[in-house]
């Protein structure tokens, strides 16, 4: 369980959610995407809550982008943020930090050049988006948003590199049908959770049949790592149940239209929609 960053959070807020179980801190600049209007604007005035997380080892996670103003766009948000990052981990080099949802080749290259105390979480939508992707569909934006060919492309390196720095996070967000497609604003989220393997699959293979990866590189070390074992490893978690797999097999699977309660009252519309995917089952 994590807590989100407030400007009511203080360093004893961190002893007690120490105590409480609690594990990491989401970070939202205020603003940037849904549900961060109570977010940060100044890092620095929560130097003393980080010193204070640094000593009780919790993760800090940030959502790195900038808000948007006269000099900032969407398109540039994130790799105006690292400066922040780098900031943040001058100060204070033995806290964890976790740079979610990375979107750029900058933002991977700036975890590289971290110490190891500092990684970074990639989503199943980002390893196969584009600008192109989500500039007409609702459904495929998010923040941080998808940028170009080379920053898909430089995300799928990362995550098929064995760099334990590197690490699946699926930002799943299932908004609403008509927050995605009415209201004054379209609700940032792209909902992955029930194909999230399989998707991360299907990036990856694209990215062996263009060039971009190496077939024989794609190893289930690999896959075992980025999906599971990399993160496990940097927050500290033991592996429950070390004899449990997924099987992910080609079939006829289909990613559904749609996914809405029992009483069809809630609709989600999934990433992808209608296109063929992996099968999975649990052995």
């Amino acid at each position: 369980m994590s807590l989100y960053l407030h400007e009511s959070t203080t360093p004893e807020t961190i002893i007690e959610a120490k105590q409480g179980g609690i594990i990491g801190v989401k970070s939202y600049p205020a603003g940037v995407t849904t549900n961060s209007s109570s977010g940060v604007v100044d890092y620095g005035s929560f130097y003393p809550v980080f010193e204070e997380m640094q000593r009780q080892d919790l993760v800090l996670n940030l959502h790195g982008e900038c808000p948007s103003n006269n000099d900032v766009t969407v398109l540039s948000a994130e790799e105006r943020f690292l400066p922040t990052l780098f900031e943040i981990h001058k100060r204070f080099p033995k806290l964890r930090i976790v740079l979610e949802h990375v979107t750029s080749a900058q933002a991977v290259a700036a975890v590289k050049n971290c110490k190891s105390t500092v990684s970074a979480s990639i989503t199943a939508h980002h390893l196969s988006m584009t600008v192109d992707s989500w500039a007409g569909d609702p459904f495929c934006f998010c923040k941080p948003v998808a940028k170009t060919p080379a920053d898909r492309d430089a995300l799928l390196r990362a995550a098929a590199s064995g760099n334990p720095k590197f690490f699946f996070g699926s930002d799943s967000a299932p908004h609403p049908l008509e927050a995605k497609r009415g209201g004054d604003k379209i609700a940032a989220g792209v909902f992955t959770q029930p194909y999230t393997a399989q998707l991360v699959l299907d990036s990856l293979a694209w990215g062996c049949e263009n060039d971009v990866l190496k077939q024989e590189d794609i190893t289930q070390d690999i896959l075992e790592g980025f999906m599971s074992g990399f993160g496990r490893a940097f927050y500290g978690v033991e592996n429950a149940n070390p004899k449990e797999f997924i099987m992910l097999h080609k079939d006829d699977e289909r990613i559904v239209d749609v996914i809405q309660t029992s009483e069809s009252t809630v609709k989600v519309v999934p990433f992808r929609k209608g296109q063929k995917t992996w099968s999975i089952t649990w052995t």
